[in-house]
């Protein structure tokens, strides 16, 4: 405390020899420090007692040698050199203060603009294969395009109506047998051998819709058949003899057979109704054939 009332002693006097005129510098003004002043008055009013010491006794022994020079400045807060005043010859400038605290931090800086665009950075490993997203909406029906060129022909293949059941058949003797089935033994047709010649009667292969027809020649007697289908008459035919003419009588009818049914055509009474006559002019025959299966 002595040695720093010593310090401002010294600096007292040291502005008491201080011209009142001050001279002005030629390059430049310099405004004296209001701080200082302020601080060096405030310390003068706290603290009286230098005052009173200001004509020192001429008996006081010589002060040892203080080393006045500023001190150590810290490395983080750098300190401003002292100012010299001009216009006073005999100043002398005190001891550099303490460093002060650390400010508080200001505030944030603006956003600086933004860079210019960086390099195109190099493609990166392909990712693994996502899963498969739901199917889309059908999309419209395109044009029609054009017919293409004809196919090569295809192997034969079967019939597509494989029901088939027909015959035709002539007789070839006269006045045939009353009361049992008349054989035709001239065959026109029977690919299919459905009608019997050893025993005149057409057998149904399967069910279906069947035509028949008989055309008679009529010679010497009276003739009266009669169409058969498993031993009961569907149709009769009669016809009267002429004398010394030759007559025609038929008959034709279509019926619904099952499989296994029979058909066949005879003289209906006795020997009195079997005028059918045959030679090599006139033919009495008979016919029948499938017109459509049952289809099930």
């Amino acid at each position: 405390m002595l040695f720093k009332r010593l310090l401002w002693l010294v600096a007292l006097i040291g502005l008491s020899y201080c011209d009142e005129t001050t001279v002005q510098p030629d390059d430049a003004e310099v405004t004296p420090e209001p701080e200082a002043d302020a601080d060096a008055d405030a310390d003068a009013d706290s603290d009286p007692e230098p005052e009173a010491e200001a004509d020192p006794e001429p008996e006081l022994e010589p002060e040892p040698t203080v080393d006045i020079s500023p001190p150590e400045t810290p490395a983080t807060l750098p300190q401003e050199a002292p100012r010299v005043i001009e216009g006073c010859r005999n100043w002398m400038a005190g001891i550099p203060g303490s460093p002060g605290h650390n400010g508080i931090p200001g505030r944030d800086g603006r956003d600086g603009r933004d860079g210019s665009k960086g390099e195109k950075g190099a493609t990166g490993e392909s990712g693994p294969k996502g899963d498969a997203g739901e199917p889309g909406t059908p999309g419209l029906d395109g044009k029609e395009g054009l017919a293409g060129l004809p196919g090569d022909k295809g192997v034969k293949g079967d019939s597509g109506y494989s029901y088939r059941s027909a015959f035709s058949v002539g007789l070839t003797t006269r006045n045939p047998f009353p009361n049992m089935p008349i054989k035709f033994s001239k065959i026109f047709y029977n690919d299919q051998k459905h009608y019997s010649e050893d025993t005149g009667k057409f057998s149904c292969p399967f069910s279906g819709v069947y035509f028949f027809s008989y055309h008679i020649t009529v010679y010497t007697k009276d003739v009266k058949v009669a169409l058969y289908k498993n031993n009961k008459v569907i149709i009769f035919t009669y016809d009267q003899f002429q004398s010394n003419d030759v007559d025609q009588a038929g008959g034709s009818v279509a019926v619904h057979l099952d499989e296994g049914d029979e058909v066949w055509l005879q003289v209906y009474g006795d020997n009195t109704f079997n005028g059918i006559y045959a030679d090599n002019n006139n033919d009495s025959m008979f016919t029948g054939f499938l017109l459509y299966p049952d289809l099930h």
